[in-house]
């Protein structure tokens, strides 16, 4: 066996549990808006506590390093999430598993609802956001994908399915935000509303998710992989150089860059914005992933199947971004605070897009949702660029660490540039 191969495969016992293709009376349409909601309404779960950071700070009286420490246990949550979940769901099948995510929410924001009780409570739940938002990522932007394609669509092109699910993503995490962000600010029990209303909004997921097609139309469709369960969870494609070398590079800086524009930034400008920190917490979370979602059709006409100019693009944006956010945090300016979110918001869904793009092109059968989870799971380790900080402002001022970081992903950036026509998935090496 060549290294990197997959292992031999045997037939599955139950191999007609997945569906050829959509349910007959069902609408193309209706059968990819399914699985995009559900998408929609993890993310929306993953992203509500994130303007919630100053009032844990600020009445329940969490220090700065706890309140984004908060962030990294979220990461705990999601990384094994998107790495197993993804692998998982090209095994058994996306519904099982996009089921046990909406089950996640649910109890993730059961746990934070309890969060007066004490930090263990916050903590357990932003656990279970991670794993949500993990399976959401890695197994239901596969499955829009797959939905977004023939037979269950003929109307989609080719990069549809990465912009819907990029879209589902940045919209479910806007509207949580700003759900979130309003309520702590003039609502009533805001540690508790929250919480309370995503749980409402998910709920129904859970039969909708029962009802759609059954995917995963490759050719290892209908088997299971022999051997132990860590070989069968195997992403055979995280090997390929085009991954390595290139879409590993940009792929940090999608929530790292959101992780600083409006993860940290607000808590170094509660200052300038006093009384009205939640507010401008909340804004800048919906300034940058409303961006993010406006600017994805320029994203499908800037990725090219030839270069990796559409990452590399965002990759710059989001470096310009973050220096923004260190100039604004400098300058104590809410204005320029909010105009950094704009340009990280931008970075954010151009890059995301033709991330996926690109991992759809260098996925081999049976590897899409393991190699979507290991891009997203990359992404996310951005998300503890906040806590990382705080730790590290007691030995260093936060001013360098910011440019150090601003400095390394200018560096990306131009690696991603020499990279760019590199190792395409066209003639895909052996691996």
């Amino acid at each position: 066996m060549t290294a990197g191969s997959r292992p031999a495969i045997r037939p599955a016992r139950r191999a007609s549990r997945r569906s050829p293709g959509p349910p007959a009376g069902r609408s193309a349409a209706r059968a990819w808006t399914g699985a995009w909601g559900a998408v929609f309404a993890c993310s929306w779960g993953g992203n509500q506590f994130s303007p919630l950071l100053l009032m844990y700070e600020q009445r329940a009286h969490y220090s700065e390093l706890m309140v984004n420490s908060f962030l990294g246990v979220y990461v705990l949550g999601l990384a094994p999430a998107l790495l197993i979940a993804g692998p998982l769901s090209d095994i058994r099948g996306r519904r099982p598993v996009m089921l046990a995510g909406v089950g996640a929410a649910v109890a993730g924001s059961a746990l934070l609802a309890l969060g007066p009780f004490g930090a263990v409570f916050l903590a357990a739940g932003r656990l279970l956001s991670g794993v949500t938002v993990g399976i959401a990522l890695a197994v239901g932007s596969s499955w829009v994908k797959e939905l977004s394609q023939a037979p269950f669509d003929d109307r989609a092109d080719a990069s549809s399915g990465a912009r819907r699910a990029a879209l589902a993503f940045s919209a479910g995490a806007a509207l949580g935000a700003l759900v979130a962000g309003l309520i702590a600010q003039w609502g009533p029990v805001p540690e508790v509303l929250p919480f309370g209303i995503h749980i409402a909004v998910t709920l129904p997921f859970a039969f909708v998710i029962r009802a759609l097609p059954e995917t995963n139309a490759d050719p290892l469709a209908g088997t299971a992989l022999s051997g132990p369960l860590w070989r069968r969870l195997s992403i055979p494609g995280a090997r390929h150089r085009r991954f390595v070398r290139v879409v590993a590079l940009g792929a940090p800086w999608i929530f790292g860059g959101a992780a600083v524009a409006y993860g940290y930034l607000p808590t170094e400008l509660k200052g300038a914005t006093g009384s009205w920190g939640l507010v401008f917490a909340t804004a800048t979370t919906v300034v940058a992933l409303g961006a993010s979602s406006l600017v994805q059709p320029l994203a499908k006409r800037l990725h090219s199947p030839g270069s990796a100019r559409g990452l590399a693009a965002g990759v710059f944006l989001l470096a310009a971004g973050i220096a923004c956010c260190v100039l604004a945090i400098a300058g104590q300016s809410v204005l320029g605070g909010l105009a950094a979110n704009v340009i990280v918001g931008a970075g954010l869904g151009i890059t995301m897009v033709s991330g996926l793009l690109e991992v759809q092109a260098i996925a081999a059968p049976g590897d899409l949702a393991g190699l979507t989870g290991a891009f997203y799971a990359l992404a996310y380790a951005g998300f503890l660029a906040p806590a990382v900080i705080s730790a590290l402002t007691s030995a260093v001022p936060a001013m360098v660490i910011l440019w150090v970081i601003t400095g390394l992903a200018v560096a990306c950036w131009a690696l991603i540039l020499s990279a760019s026509r590199r190792h395409l998935p066209g003639a895909r090496p052996a691996r």
